[in-house]
């Protein structure tokens, strides 16, 4: 343990020491932070995204087709894929998006049996505030706790630990 101040994943760890000496307990550091840190950070994210009457899903939905670029329309199937959902979560995000004004469904001018979702004005104008709300938050949560460097190279780690498990 470096000498930086314990927190909860420390308690564990000093649990398992005690009564299974024998066990190396560096990934459980590792794994045990990032799990906690990604429910803390989704805990703010959502109460950001609350904010503006979107949750976590529904900003998803949102952001998939704000990144896909102009004109911001994308299949219901390739938003599952890019999403991970299945065919019947993603119907139910988009009804209620939709039913919102976020967003319009429209026949596929290219197959005739394809829908496609479209990004509305209100849902683009919605989408780029609440990505501006969430990353206000990231930005203070990792400036609070880091320096840039510090980011930098906690940012390089992660992708090579995040490639290394992708792979296996």
């Amino acid at each position: 343990m470096s000498a930086q101040r314990k927190d909860p994943v420390d308690a564990i760890i000093e649990q398992w020491a005690t009564v299974r000496p024998d066990l190396d307990t560096a990934a459980m550091e590792v794994f045990g932070r990032i799990y906690r840190l990604s429910r803390a950070m989704g805990d703010r994210m959502e109460k950001a995204y609350a904010s503006l009457g979107i949750g976590r899903g529904e900003f998803d939905v949102l952001a998939t087709l704000r990144r896909s670029g102009e004109p911001y329309t994308l299949s219901p199937r390739q938003l599952s894929a890019t999403l991970m959902l299945t065919t019947g979560g993603m119907t139910g995000r988009l009804d209620k998006l939709e039913r919102a004004g976020l967003l319009r469904r429209s026949p596929d001018p290219h197959d005739r049996r394809g829908l496609q979702v479209t990004l509305t004005d209100k849902g683009l104008e919605l989408v780029d505030e609440a990505v501006g709300a969430g990353l206000a938050v990231q930005t203070e949560a990792l400036k609070s706790a880091l320096n840039g460097e510090q980011a930098d190279q906690l940012a390089d780690l992660l992708r090579e630990l995040l490639a290394g498990t992708e792979t296996s």
